[in-house]
Parts: structure tokens; C-alpha cells; sequence
């Protein structure tokens, strides 16, 4: 395991949900790129006409801070407007056939509604466009024919973050620090107070039954 891939609808999406995750494997040596699909114009902050480009440099600035350094924004898509289409497939098969990831770590496709007010449909909708790139647009040269030249690649695997009834969790305090590095640079976004994201990040160690006093980030895995 050397290469992967995380594809996310927002800036700021990857670290609320899977930064210390990501920081543990930068330190085993995996290469980590990130896929934003929009700029995240539709969050808070100000001045809005400058918005976009404030959220993208605190993405890659989120991102230094756990090690990522490269970082790719997509154009063309509208934050919380999101929809499965081919064109997102297209995309996301694209960065997929290019860098060859041997993971691909996405949002969950299912909508977690009992937590109605955390979860957004452009996650969901990314993270199908994610699955459908994964299987079959990536492995098929005849779904996207503008791509043909860049061949073809199989993921062996897939990671989910925070679904509905996770079956993985990962203890990520000795990388939490690194998880609050990263969401501190975004500024101009709401929920990233330390102690928010410790209780939040408790309330999953605890569900998936880890020892006392531990952090946890949660995902469903699925393998080749």
C-alpha cells in the first residue's frame, strides 16, 4: 500500500472526517492525494466574493499540516449542488486513472438521518459518484471514451468515512493533535473547536468499544 486517493465534496470534509486517519498513514508511508469537488462556496465566511479562494487555501493548508501536499480542486461543480452525473463520474475516474490509487477513502453514499442536521447531500452524492468511478468507469475504457488514452485502473479497496453503521474504526489519538492542526486553518468555518472535535471523536472510540479515554475516526470498508 503506497498510493491513495481521497475524494471529498467540501474543503474542510477530509479532516472532519478522516484526518487522523490520513495522518496514520502518511506516517507508514503512504502517498495521499486529495479531490475536492467544489470550492465550498456555499459555507460560511466572508468577504463572499473572495469566499472560494479562501476555502481553498485553508484546504491546502489543512492538508500540509497532516502531510498531504498534493491537493487538486475540480471546476465546474457548485457547492450543495451536487448530483450523481457522468460528468462527476468522469472526473473522479480521471484523478482515479491518473494517480492509480491502491485506496480510495470517500464520504459514506448513505445519509445518516438521524443525525439530520451533520449530514449534507453532496456528500452522499460524492461519495456514489466516488463508488461508480471506483467500479466499473475506472475499469471500463468504453464508459468514459475521452479518457482512453489514460488506460485503465482496478481500486482494491474502498473507504467509506463516517457511515450510517460503521465497521471500522481507527484509534487516532496518537495523530489527534495533527487532526486539530488541520482543521485549525480553516477559519472561516464553524465546528472545529478542539474540545467539539474531542467529543466527537470520543463518541465514536466509544461506539466502537475502544478502551477508555480513546479517539476514533469510523468508516466501512470494502475490498476487491
Amino acid at each position: 500500500m503506497t498510493r491513495a486517493l481521497a475524494v471529498f465534496a467540501h474543503p474542510d470534509d477530509v479532516d472532519f472526517n478522516a484526518a487522523g486517519t490520513i495522518a496514520q498513514w502518511i506516517r507508514e508511508g503512504i502517498e495521499v492525494s486529495y479531490l475536492v469537488v467544489t470550492r465550498g462556496e456555499a459555507g460560511q465566511g466572508e468577504p463572499r466574493e473572495t469566499i472560494q479562494q479562501v476555502r481553498e487555501a485553508e484546504q491546502r493548508a489543512a492538508a500540509a499540516a497532516v502531510g498531504v501536499h498534493d491537493v487538486e480542486f475540480l471546476n465546474g461543480y457548485s457547492d450543495g449542488r451536487l448530483t450523481v452525473t457522468l460528468e462527476l463520474r468522469r472526473d473522479i475516474t480521471r484523478a482515479i486513472r491518473l494517480k492509480r490509487p491502491q485506496r480510495v477513502l470517500t464520504s459514506s453514499p448513505d445519509r445518516t438521518w438521524r443525525l439530520l442536521d451533520a449530514d449534507h447531500p453532496d456528500h452522499a452524492a460524492v461519495g456514489e459518484a466516488t463508488a461508480c468511478a471506483v467500479y466499473p468507469d475506472a475499469l471500463n475504457p468504453y464508459v468514459h471514451p475521452e479518457l482512453a488514452g489514460l488506460g485503465t485502473w482496478p481500486v482494491p479497496e474502498v473507504w467509506f468515512s463516517e457511515p450510517p453503521e460503521p465497521q471500522h474504526y481507527v484509534d487516532i489519538t496518537d495523530t489527534f493533535g495533527l487532526k486539530l492542526a488541520a482543521l485549525a486553518q480553516h477559519i472561516s468555518q464553524p465546528g472545529t473547536e478542539a474540545d467539539s472535535v474531542r467529543k466527537r471523536c470520543a463518541a465514536i472510540a466509544d461506539r466502537g468499544q475502544l478502551q477508555p479515554d480513546r479517539l476514533a475516526e469510523s468508516f466501512t470498508i470494502v475490498r476487491r
